[in-house]
């Protein structure tokens, strides 16, 4: 991966992140890594933790960022969450969601609450 399209999707996720803070949600993890994959954001809010991807994209000459968010890359979102909570988490979880933003330009952000 090119610094570029590095530097491009922290820009992504710092931008939803303060998007959530706005809305009091706290950040628990970022960029949570272990050997299967790589869980953007996980944020938690009145017991509820909240596993976010983040696709960032300059346009949508390729589809909207939302798009690249496929069944398969799913499943393997919902086996890292069911680690993370396994031997990560902070406090048992009561209640779980998985969201998707989309950031798209400088400031276009769009979250999708409970996406799958």
């Amino acid at each position: 991966m090119t610094s570029a399209r590095r530097s491009l999707g922290a820009r992504g996720e710092e931008l939803v992140a303060q998007w959530y803070e706005a809305r009091g949600y706290e950040v628990v993890a970022r960029n949570w890594r272990c050997r299967e994959g790589e869980l953007d954001i996980i944020l938690r809010t009145a017991g509820t933790y909240v596993f976010c991807e983040v696709k960032t994209r300059t346009s949508t000459a390729f589809g909207s960022p939302l798009e690249a968010v496929t069944r398969e890359k799913q499943m393997r979102l919902r086996r890292l969450a069911a680690r993370w909570l396994e031997f990560e988490a902070p406090r048992p979880a009561r209640e779980i969601r998985f969201d998707v933003a989309s950031v798209l330009g400088p400031t276009d952000i769009e979250v999708v609450e409970a996406a799958f």
